[in-house]
This record gives structure tokens, C-alpha cells and sequence, in this order.
């Protein structure tokens, strides 16, 4: 098949959740000489099967983590997600490369910044207590120069804030003043919306 077809079959496969398991050996056999927007595509979709058959995909997260290194940064985006989603499903299939995740924070691309922030968040909604120690890094990115990054930053707060406030409360004046005075307006909300979750909101909690 050509790359068209490739990319086809995998947009197809994306709707056929029943043969995802199944797939997942296809579906990381892409990654070694496809081009890249089908290895792009290949890196998400291997992180939404992994989040649905995390013991099926343990064998292959060596190879997604290999684009963790690339020099292309959508590469990287779609590797770092893809393990967020994994690790949603279960930490210790990703563990090894978790602590390495962090350098994204400071990517100069954007968009992977953003990825980092979502595969926190995924991380953190079962596997919180990892994050004790790395809440800087989140307050940091409160103050990203990019709109999507700093609307995004608060929710690892709310995520957390709903499973362990204690990690949240140091943060709650900062919070607070950004939702008075940052010149987004959903970063505004988000930031409420984090600190209502850490004071168990029942709202926020239904979220």
C-alpha cells in the first residue's frame, strides 16, 4: 500500500475499537520506515490503544519512546502524549521514561509543551502521588509566554486539586491572582475552576 492507503486504513482503524488490540503489532511495525505523518499518526493511536489495552502495548513503548528524542517536534508531541495515555492506563508500562518527560516543559515547540501538560493530567488522574514533588513545574507554566499552554496549565491543578489538594493548596494565591488578572479569559476560568476542585467543590468534582 501507498502512504495514502496507510494513512486510510489507519483513520479507518481509529473508528474499529473492537479490532484495536489485535492491531497493536501492525500499528507499531509504522513506526520504523513510514513517513512521518503516518508515524504521527500511528504514535496517537497506539496511545489510545494503550490507554484500552495497556498490557497489549507494554512491549512497544520502548519504540514509541524513541521519539521522545526526535528532532522534529511533532514527533515528539504525539510520543509524549501517546505515553500519557498509556500511562493512564498503567504508570508502570511508562515509568521508566516518566521523570524524562519533565524536559518538555521548557520544549521550544509549543505544542509540546501542551502535550506535556495533557499526559500529566492523564497520569495524575490515577496515579497521582507521583507529583508531589514536581508542582513547580506546573506553576511555571502558569506564566507560559502561549495562550493554549497557560489555559491548560490550571487543569493539572484542577485534576489534582480533586485527588490530592493537599499538592494544590501551596499554589491557591497564585491561582487566585491569575484568575483575577491574566488577560485570557478561559485561563481565568481554569484557574477558578483549580481552585474550587482543591476546596471540594461538588461542581468541579462531577468534572
Amino acid at each position: 500500500m501507498n502512504g495514502a492507503d496507510v494513512y486510510k486504513e489507519l483513520v479507518d482503524l481509529t473508528k474499529n475499537r473492537d479490532r484495536w488490540e489485535e492491531k497493536i503489532p501492525y500499528v507499531a511495525n509504522l513506526l520504523s520506515s513510514e513517513p512521518v505523518g503516518i508515524k504521527a499518526k500511528a504514535l496517537w493511536l497506539l496511545g489510545e490503544m494503550g490507554l484500552r489495552y495497556p498490557a497489549s502495548i507494554w512491549a512497544h513503548v520502548p519504540a514509541m519512546a524513541v521519539f521522545l528524542d526526535d528532532a522534529m517536534s511533532l514527533l515528539r508531541e504525539r510520543a509524549v502524549n501517546a505515553l500519557g495515555r498509556i500511562g493512564r492506563g498503567c504508570y508502570r508500562s511508562i515509568e521508566p521514561y516518566w521523570k524524562g518527560l519533565f524536559r518538555f516543559a521548557a520544549d521550544e515547540d509549543a505544542n509540546v509543551r501542551l502535550s506535556f501538560i495533557w499526559a500529566s493530567e492523564n497520569i495524575a488522574t490515577n496515579t497521582p502521588d507521583v507529583y508531589a514533588d514536581f508542582m513547580e513545574v506546573f506553576a511555571w507554566l502558569l506564566h507560559d509566554g502561549d495562550d493554549r499552554v497557560r489555559m491548560e496549565a490550571p487543569e493539572m491543578f484542577r485534576v489534582l486539586g480533586k485527588r490530592r489538594p493537599e499538592f494544590v493548596r501551596p499554589y491557591i494565591e497564585q491561582l487566585r491572582s491569575i484568575s483575577e488578572t491574566d488577560g485570557n479569559r478561559v485561563v481565568r476560568i481554569h484557574c477558578l475552576g483549580a481552585i474550587k476542585a482543591a476546596a471540594g467543590d461538588p461542581e468541579e468534582a462531577e468534572r
